[in-house]
């Protein structure tokens, strides 16, 4: 008898199939958990950085309520850190001026808070936010307290005046009715356009932005 064909290795050639087919769905498997950790990890450290974002600007906001006064804020900011002052700073230039409704002229942190953005000079007013360039942010501050973990920048890029001011307590018409005769101010707040840049600084990816309107 002739013999037309063999089946010698059959066998073999069939595991070898099976096992390549294993170790592709095992790598598909590493992979899959690989990626799902790295995936993780991006999103925590996202979300560790917005919360440090959140909390700068929570420390901005007080800052805005001291209307720029350069005693009463290092006097605030310096509690939060009171024996480290390279944890914090206010980096708005002098060169920054403006000038109010009622003709007064200022300068600094006041200028950006106290007077419109219409009215300035020498005022860095874009979105922009450089860690390397001091002048490009208003202020900075390491969050959390003690650590440093992350760094947080605001800046102020636009202000509508108002005729708001600081808290002064209960006074006149705050605990009382207001007199006969006496035609109460309509309140109009001051409206704020903020940029907050908050980063690792021993690792930039790791880093929020976000752009705030804040009436005050």
């Amino acid at each position: 008898m002739k013999r037309l064909k063999s089946e010698d290795g059959i066998a073999l050639v069939m595991v070898l199939v099976l096992a390549a087919i294993s170790l592709a769905i095992m790598a598909a498997l590493v992979f899959m958990l690989t990626a799902s950790t790295e995936i993780s990890g991006i999103q925590k450290r996202y979300k560790t950085a917005t919360d440090a974002g959140k909390g700068g600007a929570d420390v901005f906001y007080q800052v805005i309520a001291r209307r720029g006064n350069a005693t009463d804020t290092t006097n605030f900011l310096s509690q939060i850190y009171p024996l480290d002052t390279t944890k914090y700073g206010v980096n708005t230039p002098a060169t920054c001026t403006g000038t109010n409704a009622a003709g007064v002229a200022m300068t600094g942190l006041a200028a950006k808070l106290n007077t419109p953005s219409s009215s300035w000079s020498g005022c860095d007013n874009s979105v922009v936010i450089d860690p390397v360039t001091g002048t490009s942010y208003d202020m900075f501050i390491d969050l959390p307290s003690g650590t440093g973990t992350y760094r947080v920048y605001a800046k102020i890029v636009d202000t509508l005046e108002g005729n708001s001011s600081g808290d002064t307590g209960l006074i006149k018409s705050g605990v009382v009715n207001a007199n006969a005769g006496e035609v109460p101010a309509m309140n109009k707040p001051y409206v704020y356009t903020i940029e907050v840049d908050a980063e690792n600084p021993n690792n930039p990816m790791e880093r929020a932005k976000y752009s705030i309107l804040y009436l005050y």
